[in-house]
């Protein structure tokens, strides 16, 4: 398959340098979206062709497109970093295209090349370069690639036509104040995902049944939800968008176990879970995959042996987990504050995408 070309069309009233910064200034995340976008269109008999990066605007949609029907839609987080030297990288964006595929492949999409996706990050980036934030803290510029079925027809089947995008957001620092834990409702009643279904694609109709059960934890007094297993509904699984770390043994008595719940065909396979199992190996660290019950977690925090927990994902990189609250009984890790271990694989991670450590992974992709 040949890899598409990405045609440059850039914008003839690009925001001023002025405008920019202000919006630099305190970005938020996902409020401002930089000047450009990229678009490559796949069409049945055809592939994928038309690759351009064109001035960021909006869609026009039939009434009848099969995305707002039929949710054939999947998509994509990554981050660029601005480097000491004020060069810029992004954060192993092929592990991304790698689950792109794979979410392509669960909704019955087409498959974008993980060179032409690469191709089309790298595009934006370098055109926009003027967005990533100056290195220092931990903002960034944040990616989001999807793709969505563009063929117009009511017939439930998958589409012939699909729009691939990228598009850009300058993100600001997740705690601006400091690193806060958040507060956790553990959900043992509804659940994200079930075996053999979508919760291992990174697909909109998943966050689209997170979002009761985030405003019942956010009825709790709970920052996040977290959900089990819906089989049994006593395994945890993951929060709405991020995965779950367990710390057994504090630092500075014993070697810790960092511990995250196995993947089960129901849990999305984070690009950040993925790099803390090596960074943790990295710091000494003994780090496993296996099952953990909410029954066991709650008993191991009263008892002192689970003594740190948090939550990772591309936005916060770490989240310290302070409070726990499920039906009848409710908990604190770490005294409510962030804890030795979890501080410490959060700082090794920054420092790895900041370029203020060795990247001994060959995890960050620099652009020319």
């Amino acid at each position: 398959m040949t890899t598409p070309t990405i045609e440059l069309k850039p914008s003839a009233h690009p925001l001023s340098d002025a405008e920019r910064e202000a919006i630099l200034a305190n970005p938020g995340f996902g409020r401002h979206f930089t000047d450009h976008m990229v678009t490559i269109k796949w069409t049945e008999g055809r592939g994928w062709h038309d690759g351009q990066l064109v001035p960021y605007a909006p869609l026009s949609l039939d009434p009848a497109t099969t995305v707002l029907h039929y949710a054939q839609e999947i998509f994509e987080g990554l981050k660029a970093y601005r480097r000491p030297d004020g060069s810029v990288a992004t954060f192993r964006p092929e592990k991304n295209a790698e689950r792109f595929q794979r979410s392509a492949k669960r909704l019955a999409m087409p498959e974008l090349p993980v060179e032409t996706f690469i191709e089309a990050c790298d595009a934006l980036v370098t055109q926009d370069k003027a967005w990533v934030p100056a290195h220092g803290g931990e903002e960034s510029l944040y990616l989001r690639p999807f793709m969505i079925a563009t063929e117009v027809g009511l017939g439930v089947k998958p589409a012939n036509e699909y729009l691939f995008l990228v598009i850009a957001s300058p993100a600001g620092a997740y705690f601006p104040g400091g690193v806060k834990p958040v507060s956790i409702w553990v959900s043992e009643d509804r659940v994200r995902a079930v075996p053999g279904g979508m919760g291992d694609a990174k697909t909109g109709g998943n966050y689209a049944a997170s979002l009761l059960a985030q405003a019942e934890a956010a009825a709790k007094g709970c920052d996040q939800v977290c959900y089990l297993d819906a089989v049994e509904h006593k395994w945890v699984e993951e929060l709405g968008g991020m995965n779950l770390y367990f710390v057994y043994g504090a630092a500075s008595n014993s070697k810790p176990v960092i511990v995250t719940p196995t993947l089960s065909g129901s849990i999305l396979e984070g690009v950040t879970r993925d790099s803390l199992l090596a960074v943790a190996r990295d710091l000494g660290y003994d780090a496993v995959e296996e099952r953990v019950s909410v029954d066991q977690w709650q008993r191991d925090s009263e008892n002192g042996s689970l003594t740190e927990v948090f939550a990772c994902g591309t936005a916060a990189v770490i989240t310290p987990v302070g409070t726990v609250k499920r039906a009848g009984a409710e908990w604190r890790q770490s005294g409510g504050e962030p804890g030795e271990v979890t501080t410490r694989l959060r700082q090794a991670l920054l420092d790895i995408q900041r370029g203020t450590a060795e990247d001994k992974h060959g995890w960050m992709h620099p652009l020319g």
